[in-house]
C-alpha cells in the first residue's frame, strides 16, 4: 500500500519582518497565497526510513534525516509510539531553494501521507502542531488557500480571497540561504527602529475583492533589500518583468525566485517569455492561486 499527497508552493504577497528576537527569530506578518506549482509525496511501508527524489534540481534535495519530509515522518511516528519505517518519494516541481516553501511543502505532504498510511487519526490541530515544530512555513503548506501568518509565520488566520490571481515565477541561476538573507536584513537594519510587523489593510482588502490592480499596489517584502544585497542580479530580473507588463514584481520570500503579478493567463505567458528571452533568469513558470493545501490524491 502507498499514499500520495499533492502539496502546493506559496508566494508571500506581503512579508513584514520585525527586529530579531532574543531567540534569533523574527516576528512576521506573512500573507501567504498558495499557487499551482506542486510537489507530490508518496509514502509506502519500508524496512527503514529512506527518502528518494526526482524532478528539476532533485540533486539539490537532501535525502537524509535532515529532509523535512523525513523529519515529518519521524515526528509523527514518535508522537504515536511507532517506528518511521517508510519510503518517502518526492516528485519535485516546486523550485528548490527558491523562496517558495518547497521543502516545507514536502514536510506537510509527508506528514499527511504518513498519517493516512498509518491510520493514526491525528486531528487537524495535532498535525498543525507538528508542522509548527518542523518549520515556520510548514503549517501553511498543510492549509493552503490564503492566510496571514504571525509569530514566526506559523500561527495562521485564513483569509478571504475574491478571485484567482495570476503569477509568473522566474527561477534564478543559483540559490539563496534563508538564514543568510535574515542575517543581511539584520545588518542592513542595524541602528534603525524597525516597526512591529502588521498586515496592510489595503492588501487584505485587495485579496478579498480579487482585484489584481489593488493587490499590485500593495504587495511588499521587507526581505527584498537583503536578497538584492546578496544577489544584485535579481534587480535586472525584476526590471525585465515590469517592462514586459507585470503589474507588480517582487522577490518571493527570502528569494532568489522572483514573482510577477499579472492580469490574466495571456499576460502571464508573455511575461514568462520575455523573462526567459532576456537571459536574466534560468527559467520561468506560470501559476495561479489560491489553491488548496496538502491533499490526498491516491492510495
Amino acid at each position: 500500500m502507498s499514499v500520495t499527497v499533492r502539496v502546493p508552493a506559496k508566494v508571500n504577497v506581503q512579508l513584514a519582518v520585525g527586529a530579531a528576537r532574543p531567540d534569533g527569530f523574527h516576528d512576521l506578518a506573512n500573507v501567504f497565497l498558495a499557487v499551482g506549482l506542486h510537489d507530490e509525496i508518496t509514502v509506502a511501508p519500508a524496512a527503514e526510513l529512506r527518502v528518494t527524489c526526482e524532478g528539476p534540481d532533485a540533486d539539490q534535495v537532501p535525502l537524509d534525516r535532515t529532509n523535512l519530509a523525513a523529519r515529518a515522518a519521524i515526528a509523527l511516528a514518535e508522537r504515536y509510539g511507532r517506528s518511521p519505517d517508510v519510503h518517502v518519494h518526492i516528485a519535485k516541481d516546486i523550485p528548490v531553494a527558491g523562496g517558495m516553501a518547497g521543502g516545507s511543502a514536502d514536510g506537510a505532504g509527508a506528514l499527511l501521507a504518513c498519517d493516512a498510511l498509518w491510520g493514526t487519526g491525528a486531528s487537524r490541530e495535532e498535525l498543525l502542531d507538528i508542522c509548527a515544530e518542523l518549520g515556520s512555513d510548514v503549517p501553511f503548506s498543510l492549509v493552503g488557500g490564503a492566510a496571514l501568518g504571525v509569530g514566526r509565520g506559523e500561527r495562521l488566520t485564513p483569509l478571504e480571497v475574491g478571485g484567482s490571481f495570476h503569477w509568473v515565477f522566474a527561477m534564478a541561476e543559483r540559490g539563496l540561504s534563508t538564514p543568510a538573507v535574515f542575517r543581511e536584513f539584520d545588518r542592513l537594519g542595524e541602528g534603525t527602529d524597525i516597526p512591529e510587523p502588521v498586515a496592510a489593510p489595503e492588501l487584505l482588502a485587495a485579496l478579498a475583492k480579487g482585484d489584481p490592480d489593488a493587490l499590485a499596489a500593495a504587495v511588499s517584502n521587507d526581505l527584498q533589500p537583503a536578497a538584492l544585497s546578496l544577489f544584485p542580479e535579481l534587480a535586472g530580473t525584476l526590471a525585465t518583468g515590469r517592462a514586459a507588463g507585470a503589474l507588480a514584481a517582487l522577490v518571493s520570500g527570502s528569494g532568489p525566485t522572483t514573482a510577477f503579478l499579472v492580469r490574466d493567463p495571456d499576460s502571464a505567458a508573455a511575461v514568462a517569455q520575455a523573462l526567459v528571452s532576456s537571459g536574466t533568469c534560468r527559467t520561468a513558470r506560470t501559476a495561479a492561486g489560491p489553491v488548496p493545501g496538502a491533499t490526498l490524491t491516491g492510495r
